[in-house]
C-alpha cells in the first residue's frame, strides 16, 4: 500500500489489541468487584449505545470537518479516559461510576471513529486496491480478537485489571500520535457547506433515492439481524446438549472467527475485477446461509467446524465488498453520512435480534432455530440478487461510467 495507509492500519492494530484487553480486564474486574452479570450487561451497553444512537449524527460531522483530525481527537480522548480509569484503579481510587463514564466516553469516540476510518480508506489507497484495503483493516480486528481473547485470560492472571487498563489508554494515545502524520486529502464539497440539518437531511435522501444503495442497505440488515438471531443461541446449544459442551464451544467458535479471516486473507490477495463483485457477492450471501444453516444440524464437532468455517469464509467476503462497493461509489462529500446510517441500522437491530433469538429459544428447539434463521437470510436475499439495480450498483467501474 503507502505510508499513510499503513499508518492508519497500525493504529488500528494498536488499539484494536488493547481493546480485546480492556474488554476482558473489564468484564473480569465487574464481576470480581460486584459479582453482578446484570451490571456487567449494563456496563457493555454504556458503550455500545452511544454508538448506536449517535452515528447518524457523527457521519455528518466526518463529512463536515478534516477527518484525519477526528481519528486523532477520538482516539486521544478514548486514550485520557481508559487512563485515568487505569491509574485510579492502581492507587485503589476506582469507582464503578467511572468505568460506567468511561464506557461512554468510548462509544462517543467509537460513533467519530469508525464512519472517519471507512471514509478515509479510498482516499489513501489507489481505487483499485481499495478492496485489499478494506480485508487488511478487517484482519487486523479480527486478528486482535484472536490474539487478545487467546493472550487476555493469562494477561489478567499476570497483570491484574489495573494495568491492563492502563496498556489499552496507552494503546489509544500510541494509536492517536502516529494518526498525526497521515496526509489526508480534504472534504470538497461542490455546493459549499451546508447547515447541519438540511446536511443530515440530504444525506438522507442522497441514501434513499440511489436503488442500488437503498437494496444494498436493506440486506444488510436482514443478514445482520438474523445473524445474531442465530449466533446467540450457539452457546446455549453446546450448553443443553451432552455430546458438545463448553470445551467444544470454543474450538467451533475459533473455527468461525479463522473461517472469516481465510475469507479477509481471500479478498486481499485476489483481485476482484468490478465486473465479477456480483458473482462473488452472490454466491457469497447463498454459501453462507447453506453452510450456517446446516451447522448446528449434526453433532460431530469436526463437521460442525467445517461447516462453521465454510460459512465465516463467504461472510467475509460479502461484508468486505459491502464496505468496499459503498466507499468506491458515494462522494467523498457524502461517505461519512451513508457510513454512519449503515453503523447504525446494523447495530441498532443487533439487541433485538439476540432478545428475539433468546425468547424464541425458549420455545422451539434451538438448532432449528439457528438453522432456519440462516436460512430466512438466503431466501430474503435471492429476490435482492435477481436486482438489475443491485448488480449494477455492486459492479460499479468508475473507469468506465
Amino acid at each position: 500500500m503507502n505510508l499513510n495507509f499503513f499508518l492508519l492500519w497500525q493504529g488500528q492494530l494498536v488499539s484494536a489489541l488493547g481493546d480485546v484487553a480492556y474488554e476482558l480486564a473489564l468484564g473480569f474486574w465487574i464481576l470480581a468487584v460486584t459479582g453482578s452479570t446484570a451490571l456487567m450487561g449494563s456496563l457493555m451497553a454504556a458503550s455500545a449505545i452511544p454508538r448506536v444512537v449517535l452515528s447518524p449524527f457523527a457521519g455528518v460531522w466526518v463529512d463536515r470537518i478534516n477527518r484525519k483530525w477526528i481519528l486523532v481527537f477520538m482516539d486521544a480522548l478514548r486514550g485520557a479516559a481508559v487512563v485515568f480509569v487505569g491509574i485510579s484503579a492502581l492507587l485503589g481510587w476506582i469507582k464503578v461510576w467511572m468505568v460506567f463514564g468511561a464506557g461512554i466516553i468510548i462509544g462517543f469516540g467509537a460513533a467519530f471513529f469508525y464512519p472517519a476510518v471507512s471514509s478515509i480508506i479510498p482516499d489513501l489507497v489507489q481505487r483499485d486496491k481499495t478492496v485489499r484495503a478494506n480485508s487488511l483493516v478487517s484482519m487486523t480486528q479480527t486478528g486482535s480478537n484472536i490474539a487478545g481473547s487467546t493472550a487476555g485470560g493469562f494477561l489478567y492472571a499476570v497483570l491484574g485489571a489495573p494495568l491492563m487498563f492502563l496498556i489499552n489508554g496507552v494503546s489509544y494515545l500510541i494509536s492517536a500520535f502516529t494518526e498525526v502524520f497521515i496526509t489526508v486529502p480534504k472534504v470538497h464539497h461542490p455546493e459549499g457547506k451546508k447547515e447541519f440539518w438540511q446536511d443530515m437531511k440530504d444525506g438522507l435522501r442522497f441514501t434513499w433515492k440511489i436503488k442500488g444503495l437503498r437494496l444494498l442497505f436493506i440486506m444488510a440488515g436482514f443478514l445482520n439481524f438474523f445473524f445474531f438471531i442465530g449466533v446467540v443461541l450457539i452457546l446455549p446449544l453446546f450448553q443443553r446438549n451432552a455430546a458438545l459442551g463448553p470445551a467444544k464451544y470454543g474450538i467451533v467458535m475459533a473455527g468461525m472467527t479463522a473461517g472469516m479471516f481465510m475469507g479477509m486473507f481471500f479478498t486481499a490477495v485476489v483481485r476482484i475485477a468490478p465486473k465479477r463483485r456480483f458473482f462473488y457477492f452472490s454466491i457469497g450471501a447463498l454459501a453462507m446461509s447453506v453452510f450456517w444453516a446446516l451447522f448446528p444440524l449434526w453433532n460431530n464437532v469436526i463437521l460442525m467446524i467445517v461447516l462453521i468455517l465454510a460459512g465465516g469464509f463467504f461472510n467475509s467476503i460479502v461484508n468486505v465488498l459491502i464496505n468496499s462497493v459503498i466507499q468506491l461509489t458515494i462522494p467523498q462529500n457524502m461517505r461519512g453520512k451513508v457510513m454512519g446510517f449503515l453503523s447504525t441500522l446494523s447495530q441498532s437491530l443487533t439487541p433485538i435480534a439476540m432478545a428475539v433469538g433468546g425468547v424464541l429459544g425458549e420455545f422451539f428447539p434451538i438448532k432449528y432455530i439457528i438453522s432456519f434463521s440462516f436460512i430466512l437470510i438466503g431466501i430474503l436475499c435471492i429476490p435482492l440478487l435477481f436486482s438489475k439495480s443491485l448488480k449494477e450498483f455492486i459492479c460499479y467501474d468508475e473507469t468506465i461510467s
